[in-house]
């Protein structure tokens, strides 16, 4: 399965038309067939980044049907949907993403993705993109070992869940960076965000055996943002 990542960089006056294509034609559009999915629309939450950003992530089921997808979008029966979309922005970035051999999400069930926009509450995520100077097969090995088996033993042993780790991928060959990888994250306590932007890091947490004292052989140069879904995106 193959996941394709879009940053669009989103008319301020034209948000809400924006969206409107995405609720409205994108996503009942492709539930019609089971070659592709909307997963997650969304919103880069304002003071913390670029503005009127909003980023999009579309399950595809394999090679042949993104190429479906592709021609369909080229000159086929979505290619009016997307001249009119790019009139709403002022630009659109994707990748194609693979998940990782430890990501929790490997597969999506389609059958279970809503694509009748109910709306929901909203949720907060964080997308922490890094870009190693190692090679890309131990930075992700690093970050299993290192990050996620130790939130997981965290959760199991307090019972409760701070951070959720639900994916991390990293870019298919040829459709972007060979050495990025992205980490897909659910803040269920949002608290734990404030703390990271009102507290310096303590000094036993930057001290050797620690992630981030750690990770530093891997890599010293990643970004982090702040994402908080659409009431209707179908995943939240």
């Amino acid at each position: 399965m193959l996941f394709v990542h879009e940053v669009h960089k989103v008319v301020g006056k034209k948000e809400d038309e924006f969206e409107a294509a995405f609720r409205e034609g994108w996503m009942p559009t492709l539930a019609k067939d089971d070659d592709a999915r909307l997963l997650w629309y969304m919103n880069h939450a304002h003071g913390s980044g670029g503005s009127y950003q909003v980023v999009t992530i579309t399950a595809v089921r394999d090679g042949d049907a993104w190429e479906r997808l592709a021609r369909r979008l080229q000159s086929g029966d979505l290619q009016d949907w997307v001249r009119e979309v790019d009139t709403y922005r002022h630009d659109v970035t994707g990748k194609t993403l693979l998940p990782v051999y430890w990501s929790p999400i490997q597969e999506v069930d389609f059958a279970e993705v809503a694509s009748d926009g109910a709306e929901h509450e909203l949720s907060l995520f964080m997308e922490d993109t890094g870009w190693p100077y190692s090679a890309i097969d131990d930075y992700i090995t690093m970050w299993d070992e290192l990050y996620y088996q130790p939130i997981v033993k965290r959760a199991e042993n307090t019972g409760t869940v701070t951070i959720d780790v639900q994916a991390c991928f990293q870019v298919a060959h040829g459709t972007g960076l060979r050495r990025e990888a992205m980490l897909w994250q659910k803040i269920a306590d949002p608290s734990t965000v404030l703390h990271l932007l009102t507290h310096d890091l303590a000094p036993e947490m930057r001290e050797p055996g620690t992630y981030m004292h750690e990770s530093l052989e891997y890599r010293d140069q990643w970004e982090s943002k702040l994402l908080r879904t659409s009431k209707w995106s179908p995943l939240f």
